[in-house]
């Protein structure tokens, strides 16, 4: 064989997309200067994890780190998927954080993927397990993925800092996507919910349940938000609280918000040690708050919300060589980063209108034809 030939990046920025995006194109890439310059210097511990991982559901993927950890060859191999695979994510982020990007990989492996990821199931930083059944896999649909064999359940619950969330991911194979026009928001017709508690009182959950209620109540009838109060084993090693909504439209869009409130991880709190542990959000400002949120998200318009942009536009990117249309609200910074490095590895562009009357963006791509060629045709 030839001298492989590396694409060369720079940055930590965006780190899983980029992996994402050059395994299903198969490019091999060198990424330099990861936080050369600070204290802390290279790959970050769910960095780390997250190309364990990727070297776990692929054969023959082949991934070298320096040892400061500031460079980084990766040479992608073929996505196998498999059956019953575990993966520890780490504490240092949430396990939404490893879903994305997993979800995309899986649709393009040789056999379908069944997967136990371990670690944090909510955090605020990451999108929760919750929004992820409630959105995300809803969203798949829109695209041709089959709904039998897409599946995630929710086995243990894991706050920050110490985890012991437990999840258990299927994910069925495509042999193309189908390219969508979702340009259509339509009205929100009702709204869904889920909140969760580990280790803390149940009180805490009907109080979130009901300030988010309160408001939601003036607005629409059809709200119901359930409860998930675990005890025991089920509940992880660590105390918290969250929730997470979701807003259905009459066109089958969901807009979603979620958090999570618990103590936080060891790095953040080492100035903290002098005073009392800082106070948490107390479970009815959450519930106001999300509220708020959620209500934030559907007033800028769009058919998904501000977290799902980016892979909004990957799934568009992947789609057949027809013409994909979707409109988002406002552009998040994470939406035009993955839109660059869309770019960069599939050179698929954009055309990117903004609509005045509704203050929203609708854009435009044909796709890159990415075919599931290690698919064993039966």
């Amino acid at each position: 064989m030839g001298k492989t030939s590396y694409k060369k990046l720079t940055g930590s920025q965006n780190l899983r997309h980029r992996l994402v995006l050059a395994a299903l194109a198969c490019t091999p890439v060198l990424i330099e200067d990861i936080r050369a310059e600070e204290t802390w210097p290279g790959l970050r511990p769910h960095e780390v994890s997250f190309l364990r991982l990727l070297e776990k559901v692929s054969d023959d993927c082949v991934v070298e780190i320096n040892e400061t950890g500031t460079k980084l060859k990766f040479k992608p191999g073929i996505v196998m998927g498999g059956r019953n695979l575990v993966h520890d994510c780490g504490l240092s982020r949430a396990i939404g954080y490893f879903l994305e990007p997993l979800i995309v990989l899986g649709l393009f492996a040789k056999k379908p993927l069944t997967i136990t990821l371990k670690g944090i199931t909510n955090d605020p930083k990451d999108p929760s397990v919750d929004t992820f059944r409630s959105t995300t896999l809803p969203m798949l649909k829109h695209f041709g993925v089959p709904s039998e064999g897409l599946d995630l359940k929710i086995q243990s619950r894991g706050s920050a800092p110490q985890g012991g969330g437990e999840v258990f991911l299927s994910i069925p194979i495509v042999q193309s996507l189908t390219a969508v026009n979702w340009t259509d928001e339509g009205m929100v017709k009702r709204i869904r919910g889920v909140t969760f508690s580990t280790r803390v009182s149940t009180q805490f959950e009907n109080t979130m349940v009901y300030a988010a209620r309160g408001i939601f109540n003036l607005l629409l009838p059809d709200v119901h938000i359930f409860t998930d109060h675990r005890s025991g084993a089920q509940a992880g090693l660590s105390p918290g609280y969250g929730i997470s909504l979701v807003a259905e439209t009459t066109s089958g869009c969901c807009i979603s918000a979620d958090t999570a409130i618990s103590y936080s991880r060891g790095e953040e709190t080492v100035e903290l040690e002098d005073e009392e542990k800082k106070d948490l959000m107390p479970p009815e400002d959450v519930g106001v708050q999300m509220a708020n949120v959620l209500l934030g998200e559907i007033e800028q318009g769009g058919v998904v919300d501000s977290t799902h942009q980016g892979l909004l536009f990957l799934l568009c990117a992947l789609c057949p060589q027809d013409v994909s249309k979707v409109r988002v609200g406002k552009l998040s910074p994470y939406g035009i980063e993955t839109l660059r490095n869309i770019k960069d590895f599939l050179g698929v562009k954009f055309v990117i209108k903004p609509d005045p009357s509704t203050g929203t963006v609708i854009l435009k791509c044909v796709g890159s034809g990415l075919r599931n060629l290690s698919r064993r045709i039966s």
